[in-house]
């Protein structure tokens, strides 16, 4: 593991939004992609998803693991990949039923 994975995974994650415009995001190991109505983020706690719109990165802190989002915030989603896996293992087990 190099030294700026580690010091990013030793800090908590959190969520701050202030009025559904500025959105304050720390944790934050990995931005995977992003654009005006959606951010995909890898935070500490699993991936992320911000959507809105006209969503701007305004800050980003990479050795801190801090992001700034400004716009309007319409959700916010984890993907569990673990429960993606499991709900399909269930629609497929009912369907051969």
């Amino acid at each position: 593991m190099d030294r700026e994975s580690s010091t990013v995974s030793n800090y908590n994650h959190s969520i701050s939004l202030l009025e559904r415009k500025t959105l304050v995001i720390t944790g934050v190991k990995k931005i995977e992609n992003f654009d005006n109505l959606h951010f995909l983020l890898e935070t500490t706690m699993g991936f992320m998803i911000v959507k809105g719109e006209g969503l701007e990165l305004i800050k980003l802190d990479t050795l801190a693991g801090n992001v700034t989002i400004k716009g309007t915030i319409n959700s916010l989603d984890y993907i569990l990949e673990g429960k993606k896996k499991e709900r399909e293992e269930s629609v497929l087990s009912r369907l051969f039923k």
